[in-house]
């Protein structure tokens, strides 16, 4: 299993109007094959950070995603919000406690 984080960091005034739009597509992503599950964290003393936690059957399914309409959908309408520059981390689940 892969597991991808990407911490994104919006304009202040971008957050709600993200929000809204992930809330609009959030299943499309959820529903991807390969994908086994979505979470949206909000940091707590940095509102305007915000990351995604995700976790996909195998890093080919995690690569169909990012060549697809639907991530080129989501990720042109999230990025004209960021503040700046956003991290992403690809990692292999090596055991869970």
């Amino acid at each position: 299993m892969l597991v991808r984080i990407v911490k994104m960091t919006f304009k202040q005034e971008k957050i709600k109007e993200f929000l809204s739009f992930l809330e609009e597509n959030k299943h499309k992503i959820r529903n991807f094959p390969g994908c086994l599950m979505v979470e949206i964290l909000q940091e707590i003393g940095q509102p305007n950070v915000i990351m995604t936690h995700s976790h996909w059957e195998s890093a080919q399914d995690l690569e169909n995603y990012r060549n697809s309409e639907l991530f080129n959908f989501v990720w042109s309408h999230t990025k004209i919000h960021f503040e700046d520059k956003p991290e992403a981390y690809s990692m292999l689940s090596l055991d869970k406690l």
